[in-house]
C-alpha cells in the first residue's frame, strides 16, 4: 500500500514539473513574442525621431532669416505708417488751401 502511495506521489510530482515546465516553456514563447513586436516599435519610433531630428536641424536655420525678415516688415510697415501719416497731414493741408485759394477766388 506503501508503495502505491510512493508511486501516486511520484506521478503526481513528475505531472506537476511537466505541467509547470510546459507553462514556463509556453510563458518564454509569448515574451519573445511580445520582445519582437515591442523591438519593431523601437525601431519606428528610431526612424521617426530621426526624421524629426533632421527636419528640426532643415527648419533651424530658417529661424533666424524669418526673424530677419520679420523685422525688416516691421520696420517697412512702420514707414509706411509714417508715409501715411505724412500723406494725411499733406492731403489736410492741401485741402484747407484748395478751400482758401476757393473762397479767395469768389471774393474776385
Amino acid at each position: 500500500m506503501l508503495a502505491i502511495v510512493i508511486v501516486i506521489a511520484v506521478v503526481a510530482l513528475v505531472a506537476v514539473g511537466y505541467f509547470a515546465y510546459v507553462a514556463a516553456r509556453r510563458r518564454r514563447a509569448q515574451r519573445a513574442i511580445v520582445r519582437e513586436k515591442l523591438a519593431g516599435q523601437v525601431d519606428g519610433h528610431r526612424q521617426e525621431a530621426d526624421a524629426h531630428a533632421a527636419k528640426a536641424a532643415d527648419l533651424g536655420p530658417q529661424i533666424e532669416a524669418h526673424r530677419e525678415a520679420a523685422a525688416d516688415h516691421a520696420r517697412r510697415a512702420e514707414e509706411l505708417q509714417e508715409r501715411v501719416v505724412r500723406e494725411g497731414r499733406a492731403a489736410s493741408f492741401h485741402d484747407e488751401r484748395a478751400a482758401q485759394v476757393e473762397e479767395q477766388r469768389e471774393r474776385l
